[in-house]
């Protein structure tokens, strides 16, 4: 496989760590789509991983999408390989993160948006600007409804407005907010609590939580009730779990 020329990954201690690398504020093209593509397959497949986090390089995480590829002739290529590389990132089994500095505009906002968690510094920026240029975000129409409600993905969509990282904190869509002098620590400290479990038990609790969405309370109740009792409780995880609670010692995963 040829060497990726705008995403760089690296693997440490069970965390996947992607680094948008386009310069000059990473905006995407169809080849770097393949190549994110091409890096989130691999990830996915290695069962060892207990997270995944994307950074960015240079002043913005990601700016967007080329407008070039917009284009007519372009757009449905453009189009199928952002959609898989955005159905790629939600059907990660393990959390993702998106670590994001700087702007994080259209098809970025959209990336990052797609991840569990985005942890933003203070000077980042974020916004669906696209409609002003004649565009929607379709991911973002579809996504953003279920993390800010209907109206303020409305708000978002139409307006292109931008936001600070407080705004979008408050909207739902950016979990943690911190000043960027804190900002690699917050990231490292999300990772070290989430390099403390086990990779099978981070994955049944994504599984808890994705696989009921949209349920009644009853059928998600029970449905999450059966892999508790039929898949997590019966792991060896689980057992080292309580036996390393009871011994007062860490637990050694397997992982099974």
């Amino acid at each position: 496989m040829a060497e990726n020329k705008t995403i760089k990954l690296e693997k440490s201690e069970g965390v996947a760590s992607i680094t948008l690398d386009r310069p000059k504020h990473n905006v995407f093209n169809i080849g770097m789509m393949q190549e994110f593509c091409s890096v989130l397959e691999e990830v996915s497949q290695d069962a060892s991983l207990k997270c995944v986090v994307i950074y960015g390089e240079g002043a913005s995480w990601c700016a967007g999408v080329d407008v070039g590829d917009h284009r007519p002739e372009m757009a449905p290529d453009m189009i199928a390989t952002f959609n898989r590389s955005l159905s790629l990132i939600a059907n990660l089994e393990i959390p993702s993160i998106a670590a994001v500095h700087g702007n994080c505009l259209g098809g970025g906002m959209e990336y990052a948006i797609a991840c569990d968690v985005v942890i933003a510094s203070k000077k980042a920026k974020f916004g669906q600007p696209e409609v002003k240029l004649g565009f929607l975000p379709p991911y973002a129409a579809i996504r953003l409804p279920l993390l800010v409600g209907p109206a303020k993905a409305i708000e978002v969509c139409t307006s292109g407005k931008i936001y600070t990282a407080d705004e979008a904190q408050l909207m739902g869509f950016v979990s943690q907010s911190v000043e960027d002098d804190e900002f690699t620590e917050s990231v490292v400290r999300m990772i070290h609590e989430i390099q403390a479990s086990s990779p099978l038990i981070l994955r049944l609790n994504k599984q808890a939580v994705n696989q009921h969405l949209g349920m009644s309370p009853k059928d998600a109740l029970e449905g999450v009730s059966d892999l508790f009792l039929n898949t997590l409780i019966k792991s060896e995880d689980t057992l080292e779990g309580i036996a390393s609670f009871y011994e007062k010692r860490r637990p050694d995963w397997k992982n099974c």
